[in-house]
């Protein structure tokens, strides 16, 4: 990876899914913009806030994908990253880790 770019495995889940009161969507179903969860797998040498095994928020209209080995990621810059999900963000017990 070079410079400030990330490699990301994009999350299962675009099936169908629940409502928060339990009505079943159809994976058909039009959604408004929404942001996707994937798994960071690697990070170029100018990375600084992320690491392999992070998870991460990212906008899936705004994406490069790439297969590698017959395995499909998605190649983004840092800064298009909307959010950061790891477990050595976690400070103390009021902590979500979660980094925005």
């Amino acid at each position: 990876m070079l410079h400030d770019r990330v490699l990301v495995r994009h999350e299962a889940g675009e099936g169908e899914r629940r409502s928060g009161g339990g009505i079943l969507i159809p994976a058909t179903a039009a959604v408004g913009r929404r942001l996707a969860w994937a798994e960071v797998v690697a990070v170029g040498q100018n990375v600084r806030t992320v690491e392999v095994g992070d998870r991460v928020l990212y906008d899936p209209e705004d994406r490069a994908e790439v297969e590698v080995r017959g395995v499909a990621y998605v190649l983004m810059r840092e800064r298009d990253l909307h959010a950061v999900a790891s477990e050595r963000l976690k400070g103390g017990d009021d902590s979500t880790g979660l980094y925005l």
